[in-house]
């Protein structure tokens, strides 16, 4: 089984990523991160470790933060601590996979340069270091597959570490085909003295009883809004104090989240995702639910379109769900707060659990490729 791998030439400058200058970068959930650094002082850090937590919470970056430390040319120490300095070569060339998106772009662009034949023989693989291997969902379904754990295995157990002290493989999602997490466990049972395995997973539960029991389990919280909105001020200057508002509560406490949260674009899906709902909750006129559902076509331009507005709609429906439920404190869309109350008279929980089911069922036709205005049209009409 081939890989295809992200690796810039040898000859290629190298590059310091200043988001990668120290611990100090990676903000909250101190105890977790000191923890960790203290296993690397002690020389007993995990051979194998889940980093669980919501999207956004940074568990890639600490992944990538913990390799650095633990093979940073220079040893460098903050308070006492392992840290790494963001310039030696291992710690420039493992940044250099932080990117993660444009990192599997590159190495998917690269497949699709290759032979029908080959192409479906191919797995996809980021490897900025010789021995730090990424391996993330291989699409288009988006699950971690058999070769790309046998490659784990192989690189585990016949390639030991040659620039590092430590050898990591880093699996960025825990949706594992049936094949791949049974032969995981293989390495997980007998794992090579000089590798750690890191296993990133949003919802733990998704993997198998036995991976887990087999791996050390270090979970990421969330952070307050008003740390994150306070972050924002330094970080997002552009956004006015009414929108930083907004993007801390939409990121759900994750910083990764916040700081990337495209929210024109959430706040154009919104609007869309309104008239749905008011079309669902018994506007009689449906001229403008069609005016709006018709611009969502096809194609890679409507289809981040269709995610943004569903995405959107989700995030109304549990706010909607909060404010029928008496915790009006809690929601998302703060701006709305007015709208959403007017719109909860008269709601019950089960229309609401219909209305996400409804939404879960347009996910469904996107990945069958159906008619997206349709689908969207029939959503509003059935709630009706």
């Amino acid at each position: 089984m081939r890989g295809i791998e992200h690796a810039p030439s040898v000859r290629s400058p190298l590059r310091v990523y200043p988001q990668f200058v120290g611990f100090e970068q990676f903000l909250g959930n101190a105890a977790t991160v000191t923890h960790l650094r203290e296993s690397i002082r002690a020389g007993r850090f995990p051979h194998s470790l889940i980093l669980a937590g919501p999207h956004g919470a940074g568990k890639y970056t600490l992944a990538l933060m913990l390799a650095q430390a633990v093979n940073c040319l220079e040893s460098a120490q903050t308070d006492g601590l392992p840290d790494f300095c963001g310039r030696c070569a291992n710690c420039v060339r493992i940044g250099e996979a932080a990117n993660l998106e444009e990192r599997v772009a590159e190495a998917v662009a690269a497949r699709d340069e290759l032979r029908e034949t080959d192409k479906r023989e191919t797995r996809i693989l980021v490897q900025t270091h010789p021995d730090v291997l990424v391996i993330p969902p291989d699409p288009p379904q988006l699950l971690i597959k058999l070769g790309q754990v046998r490659h784990a295995i192989h690189a585990a157990y016949f390639r030991p570490p040659v620039e590092a002290r430590r050898a990591f493989t880093i699996f960025t999602a825990s949706a594992f085909m049936k094949e791949a997490a049974n032969s995981l466990l293989k390495l997980l049972e007998e794992p090579p003295e000089h590798t750690t395995l890191f296993l990133l997973a949003e919802n733990p539960q998704e993997l198998l009883p036995t991976i887990r029991s087999r791996a050390v389990t270090h979970r990421l919280g969330a952070l307050p809004s008003a740390e994150l909105e306070a972050l924002l001020v330094t970080r997002r200057p552009e956004l006015e104090a009414r929108d930083r508002a907004l993007a801390a509560r939409l990121a759900e406490g994750a910083v990764g989240r916040a700081l990337i949260l495209d929210l024109d674009a959430y706040l154009a899906g919104r609007q869309d995702a309104i008239v749905i709902l008011r079309s669902a909750l018994g506007e009689p006129d449906y001229s403008q639910l069609f005016r709006t559902t018709e611009t969502y076509r096809a194609g890679a331009e409507g289809q981040e379109k269709t995610l943004n507005l569903l995405r959107a709609l989700g995030s109304l429906l549990e706010d909607l769900l909060l404010t029928v439920a008496g915790t009006p404190q809690l929601i998302r869309n703060i701006d709305l707060q007015a709208d959403l109350a007017a719109m909860a008279q008269g709601l019950t929980v089960d229309w609401i659990d219909g209305a996400a089911r409804a939404l879960v069922r347009v996910e469904q036709g996107m990945r069958r490729n159906l008619l997206r205005s349709l689908s969207l049209d029939a959503m509003a009409v059935s709630l009706g």
